[in-house]
């Protein structure tokens, strides 16, 4: 139990504004209340906005030690070429103890950042077992809700599918968690088919890239005679609403409304797409299962919702309300199929102080041209105080940030 005095709680739904003291409770939604008790836990807000805390979509959170590292050999000529002497070389040299720093420095730059839950998508194909346990004792003790799975792929062989199969059996039988898999052009029709069969004995949904670039479906229409979405139906991957696919900035009109018709939901990593200059994702039409991830870059929500807004300026023209709508979508994909550590009690006390009056109707407009997570002072994760005055309580944050950096030097002499 945790109370939040003097706070203006700004509805993450409605968007509804009021001022009082706020009474936490795990798993219940913030209550009004008149007083506070003395000697009552509590924060004293100081008449600051208050609002659920963040979640990401889509992340790789094997790539916190990815900053800043050597530049490959000589400049991708594609996608396909980024993929092959950037991230795959990136992630076949990660070993247990790399994980151990991705996970702690992910998990503090996102508390940091007002976020609170995280769906990760994992491939360390050197350093497979237990490497989803690994992330998620981390993510717990750092007070972080997650979701996770490991990515299943033929790229490096048998040896690393089968150790990605036994992971993900492993890490199902014990906790909430998806079915990874790369992306078509590295799946087979064999793994495909397991993983399928995988994620229905487990009652659970496929995470997986899909047409990220023009060259995801010409490899598919290639070797199969079909597009990725048709090909990942046939399989049964979109019968789930628990399924994720991530990117989608390709699909072309038919695999559009294969889309609407199914139950699956879209992750837009903007940010992530304009660095791989694989274009744009044009929503018009997509519906309200689009949400926003950060494919790895990093966990900033609030920048997420602004790259969301802006790059869609020359394409679907999205509106302030609109991207926020994206950017609040993953609430309800996490409470829809049942997920927990997403409630109500999730909040962010936020140090944003504008020049103009913040009302319902424009505060996704002052979220897409104010808010950033410098402005995060507090952060609350299921009913819990986890970041005060800027300062992660949960976790040493000097002792993760230098294990950090000696993992990544290590990591980098490997390049």
């Amino acid at each position: 139990m945790l109370y939040l005095k003097d706070a203006v709680l700004v509805h993450w739904r409605t968007l509804a504004l009021k001022r009082a003291h706020w009474l936490l409770r795990p798993g219940h939604a913030p209550e009004a209340v008149r007083s506070v008790p003395r000697g009552a836990p509590a924060l004293d807000c100081d008449g600051r906005l208050a609002t659920r805390s963040f979640a990401v979509g889509h992340h790789h959170v094997y790539s916190a030690l990815a900053r800043g590292m050597p530049a490959p050999a000589r400049a991708p000529r594609d996608f396909a070429d980024m993929l092959k002497l950037v991230w795959w070389n990136l992630d076949k040299k990660l070993d247990r103890a790399m994980v151990g720093a991705c996970a702690l420095a992910a998990a503090v730059e996102a508390l940091k950042s007002g976020v609170t839950f995280v769906i990760d998508h994992h491939a360390s194909p050197k350093a497979v077992a237990g490497s989803l346990h690994i992330i998620a004792e981390a993510f717990d003790r750092a007070g972080l809700g997650h979701l996770l799975c490991y990515e299943l792929s033929d790229r490096d062989g048998p040896g690393p599918r089968q150790a990605g199969f036994a992971e993900q059996e492993a890490y199902l039988s014990k906790r909430q968690g998806l079915v990874g898999l790369h992306a078509s052009f590295t799946v087979g029709d064999e793994l495909l088919e397991r993983a399928a069969l995988l994620a229905r004995r487990h009652k659970t949904g496929v995470h997986v890239h899909v047409a990220e670039a023009a060259s995801d479906e010409e490899s598919c229409r290639a070797g199969h005679g079909t597009s990725v979405l048709e090909r990942f139906a046939k399989a049964g991957l979109l019968d789930s609403p628990r399924a994720i696919l991530a990117h989608g900035v390709h699909l072309c009109a038919a695999e559009r409304a294969l889309f609407t018709r199914s139950q699956a939901w879209l992750v837009q990593n903007p940010e992530s797409n304009l660095n791989n200059a694989v274009g744009i994702l044009d929503g018009r039409g997509l519906g309200s299962r689009v949400m926003l991830g950060t494919d790895g870059l990093h966990a900033d929500m609030p920048a997420s919702l602004k790259a969301c807004y802006f790059a869609s300026q020359g394409a679907e023209g999205l509106s302030p309300a609109a991207a926020y709508g994206r950017l609040r979508a993953v609430h309800a994909y996490l409470g829809t199929n049942g997920f927990s550590g997403d409630a109500e009690d999730n909040l962010v006390v936020l140090d944003y102080a504008p020049p103009t009056p913040v009302t319902p109707g424009n505060w996704p407009a002052h979220m897409v041209f104010g808010v950033t997570k410098a402005d995060v002072r507090h952060v609350v994760s299921q009913g819990r105080l986890v970041v005060k005055d800027r300062r992660v309580l949960t976790l040493d944050e000097g002792r993760v940030m230098e294990f950090a950096r000696r993992q990544a030097v290590r990591l980098w002499r490997r390049l």
